[in-house]
């Protein structure tokens, strides 16, 4: 999800590296006085205050020459603080490898598909939001991230961490091999870390993952509070100990740890469910999004390195994207990207027959989304109030509530497309929680 973003194409640190401005030196020292720059042609000028006034502008000029190699050190510092921030992960990377030919081909050649997981280890710095029971962990929070080819766009797609899903053979960190089995898909990451959640995520849709980050909770709530929180809107109020949340109704301005709550809790907010919460989080994630374009985050390098630092410093990722100047070429991508074309939705599911507990697939229209994503296709996203309306006009044929999907665009009156662009159940960056 630097140091210097601006509209300049070169990434961060390149031009103000060590020894940036090396070439002004000399121009800015050069004397003056030298031979041939006095009246005569040689010697000091007859006038002592003439003399003088001509220094002035050598002295400046070197002054400023100081100033640019401070900033340029102080700059490449920065850079290499927050380059050696990231870890790579390069057992995934390896894993992934080893089974490349099962993997999906690449479709479109500029668009991009980046996994995001959310780690709940409680592991390290985590221990306070739970027992640490061996260092297992799973992926609590889990997004595929698909890049427009023109980056124009940006759709988020929730992956519900009770999934029944295939999960592939994959390999423990100690190389014990686990056997391919059906199961919810967060024990994915359980079985085999990144790379068997990866596997997991292709299978399921056919959609080639190009890049992988994981964040931990701390890297969260640092963000939070790195762009100085972020607005919510609750209908109730919430008094959640588990989550370490207490707040009252109305509009809140949640700062990381309320933030890490907020996006955590179920039981407290809400019907309790994991579709809910998963809608909060698309919704504050929206709400970041927002919050970073709107006050200039992304344009505005003091405000910027707070974000990247607390970012950086939580966050692993594939080798292709483990660099600073990886991060900073995505941002530049993506920072022009209208707020309401930054889409959030879950994949239509359903409860599962045999648990209701668990959820799967709603066919065709999963394989419908993906395969729209995977040709890089338009989706589009409306609040679900909206189709609940649709559906109580009986413009879909069918109630449409399991799948979060709606063919209104299809049966509307006078529409002329024959094949209409799919809608989805879900929000996008622009909407206000408040006003909805």
């Amino acid at each position: 999800m630097d140091a210097d973003v601006s509209e300049s194409a070169d990434p961060p640190g390149d031009s103000d590296g060590p020894g940036a401005g090396s070439k002004d030196v000399p121009a800015a020292g050069r004397d003056a006085d030298g031979p041939g720059a006095g009246a005569d042609g040689g010697g000091p000028a007859a006038n002592p205050d003439a003399s003088r006034g001509r220094h002035w502008p050598r002295w400046t000029a070197l002054g400023a020459s100081l100033v640019v190699l401070a900033a340029a050190g102080v700059g490449s510092w920065l850079y290499r603080k927050l380059d050696a921030n990231i870890k790579t992960d390069t057992s995934a990377a390896a894993e992934l490898r080893v089974y490349e030919r099962e993997r999906p081909a690449t479709v479109v050649r500029d668009a991009e598909n980046i996994l995001l997981i959310g780690s709940d280890t409680r592991a390290g710095d985590n221990r306070a939001y739970g027992r640490d029971d061996g260092g297992s962990q799973r992926s609590d929070t889990t997004i595929l991230l698909h890049l427009a080819a023109d980056r124009e766009s940006v759709t988020a797609i929730s992956l519900p961490r009770d999934l029944m899903v295939e999960v592939p053979v994959c390999h423990r960190p100690g190389g014990a091999a686990t056997k391919k089995q059906f199961a919810q898909f967060n024990w994915a990451y359980q079985f085999g870390g990144t790379a068997c959640t990866i596997r997991t995520v292709e299978k399921l849709t056919g959609i080639r993952i190009d890049h992988q980050m994981v964040v931990d909770f701390n890297g969260f709530k640092d963000m939070v509070d790195a762009v100085g929180g972020v607005e919510v809107c609750l209908k109730k109020p919430v008094d959640d100990p588990d989550a370490r949340l207490k707040l009252p109704a109305g509009r809140q301005k949640l700062d990381g740890e309320q933030a890490l709550g907020y996006v955590r809790a179920r039981k407290s907010i809400g019907d309790g469910s994991d579709t809910e919460r998963m809608d909060r989080q698309q919704q504050f994630l929206g709400a970041l999004v927002n919050k970073m374009q709107s006050d200039g985050v992304l344009l505005n390098p003091t405000r910027l390195y707070p974000v990247l630092d607390a970012a950086t410093k939580s966050l692993t990722t594939d080798p292709g994207l483990d660099s600073l100047s990886d991060l900073y070429d995505l941002v530049r991508e993506l920072r022009d990207v209208p707020t309401d074309k930054v889409q959030f939705l879950t994949v239509p599911r359903q409860p599962y027959g045999p648990d209701p507990n668990r959820d799967e697939l709603v066919q065709p229209d999963a394989k419908q989304l993906f395969g729209r994503l995977r040709a890089d296709a338009p989706v589009t996203v409306v609040p679900a109030d909206r189709i609940e309306r649709d559906d109580r006009k009986n413009l879909n044929g069918d109630n449409g509530k399991n799948s979060g999907k709606t063919n209104a665009s299809a049966d509307t009156p006078g529409a002329a497309s024959p094949n209409p662009t799919p809608t989805y159940s879900g929000n996008n960056a622009a909407v206000d929680p408040c006003r909805r």
